[in-house]
């Protein structure tokens, strides 16, 4: 009998974890799921360097596309058109890495721009008509980024510490009281 009562202390405890828990994992990144296909190539560049933005138009993205950075100037794929190109600003910081945002018939997806060490010698010109290449949005949680303190929150922590501790503490405080009661 009392076996019955720790599993079900457990499984309380677990519960309470598992509803904390997909929270503190889903934050942000609700954002990167589309409905069409998108890329940014390479997705590593240097200061001053071009780079490609591919919208499919085989998905629902039919409408105007428009392209976001911090580091390059917006970008406005008409109807129709599936590349486009922009130039890196020359001051972007070597190492940083920038959300590139893609916007069509209302849905937005991101995905991130890295900027390599140093200035290019001579830019590579931008193909006016590259091949193309297949690019999901990524879904769900981004592993890697920025080490384990990313997402770090005390708040979030706290809560779901303290809603565990509580399930288990009152799952024992029952358990005593139906033992002292003769159960």
């Amino acid at each position: 009998m009392r076996a019955i009562r720790v599993a079900s202390a457990a499984l309380l405890g677990l519960g309470a974890l598992a509803l904390s828990a997909p929270t503190a994992l889903a934050k942000g990144h609700d954002h990167d799921v589309t409905p069409f296909a998108f890329s940014v190539l390479p997705s590593t560049v240097a200061a001053g360097g071009h780079v490609t933005l591919h919208v499919n138009r085989d998905g629902d993205c039919r409408g105007p596309a428009t392209v976001r950075s911090a580091v390059f100037d917006t970008v406005v794929l008409r109807p129709g058109q599936s590349w486009g190109a922009a130039t890196v600003d020359r001051d972007a910081k070597p190492g940083a890495v920038y959300r590139v945002t893609f916007t069509c018939d209302g849905a937005s997806g991101s995905t991130d721009l890295t900027i390599a060490g140093g200035h290019p010698r001579h830019p590579m010109p931008v193909p006016v008509n590259p091949t193309p290449v297949p690019v999901t949005p990524q879904r769900g949680v981004h592993a890697g980024e920025g080490g384990s303190i990313a997402g770090f929150d005390l708040k979030e922590i706290g809560m779901g510490a303290a809603l565990i501790v509580g399930s288990v503490g009152a799952a024992y405080h029952f358990s005593r009281r139906r033992e002292e009661n003769g159960a």
